[in-house]
């Protein structure tokens, strides 16, 4: 179980350094394709803000690429479910303020991570 445990964070921390990348480096070009509701004058606008979501979007990741390294099962368990706990918020208020299907992409993996890591 510890493997597939692994995998699930493994795949959200690469998955939140891609949101980094993207919200930091890569919002006005790629921003229009993604948001296509949100029109295309805001996205030169809200790059500060964008690149601060980012940054945030990093230290998930940080929190998650850091659990690799914690060899105490209870601490390592304790911190995966912080951070998995703290990208489901993310993506639930993303769904709720921003677009519905963040919470596929963000919020659901995270759950049915943090629900795994509780029932092992």
């Amino acid at each position: 179980m510890l493997i597939v445990i692994n995998i699930l964070i493994g795949f959200i921390a690469f998955f939140h350094l891609y949101i980094l990348w993207f919200e930091m480096f890569a919002w006005e070009t790629r921003g229009p394709k993604i948001f296509r509701h949100f029109p295309k004058e805001l996205f030169p606008k809200t790059k500060a803000l964008a690149a601060n979501q980012g940054l945030y979007n990093g230290f998930l990741a940080a929190g998650l690429i850091w659990t690799f390294f914690i060899e105490n099962i209870e601490w390592k368990t304790n911190v995966s479910i912080f951070f998995l706990a703290c990208v489901a918020i993310a993506g639930i208020y993303g769904a709720l303020s921003a677009s519905k299907k963040i919470f596929f992409v963000q919020g659901l993996p995270a759950i049915i991570t943090l629900v795994i890591v509780l029932i092992q």
